[in-house]
């Protein structure tokens, strides 16, 4: 292998393994303009797009201790990846492919898993991650609340009761 693509190849292990996951997707027929914007979304979502060979990046993905691709890279794909969760990666790339029918999901994995179009949508449509803590910390603080209301109540009763007729006298 020449020197240029071992350097690709090094390359591509680092980004897979310093990564939580990664989405293949197919990008033909994606215009500079296009991917460019694509990027910009990514970037928000604290991931990033990459063009890359399909033969060094089989190389590098077995490199990494992915071996399952059974064939998958075919066509002219890309691999998103990035520090921060994958439903927002999934979110931007979904809500791109609304607007401009491309790019294509191929797969992806999570933690070693191998995740096919379906799971990486299902993915997408998840809220975020602050959004569901949120949510969590709502339910646990909802019985709190709802006893400390309980407690509170007879005693607030008896308060507008003292009130009241300390007003009526």
């Amino acid at each position: 292998m020449r020197a240029e693509k071992q350097i690709l190849t090094k390359e591509y292990v680092a980004r897979l393994n310093g990564s939580p996951f990664f989405i293949v997707v197919d990008y033909r027929g994606l215009k500079v303009a296009h991917l460019t914007e694509l990027r910009k979304r990514l970037a928000q979502a604290g991931a990033e797009i990459h063009v890359v060979k399909n033969s060094l990046f089989q190389i590098a993905a077995r490199e990494a201790g992915v071996s399952e691709l059974n064939g998958a890279l075919a066509g002219q794909i890309a691999v998103v990846t990035g520090q921060k969760e994958i439903s927002a990666a999934a979110k931007a790339l979904k809500n791109f492919n609304a607007e401009f029918d491309k790019p294509k999901f191929k797969f992806g994995y999570l933690n070693n898993q191998r995740l096919e179009e379906a799971a990486i949508k299902a993915l997408a449509d998840l809220p975020s991650l602050d959004v569901l803590r949120a949510t969590l910390l709502g339910l646990l603080n909802a019985p709190a609340t709802k006893l400390a209301t309980l407690i509170n109540t007879p005693a607030s009763q008896l308060a507008r009761v003292i009130k009241a007729k300390s007003e009526k006298s």
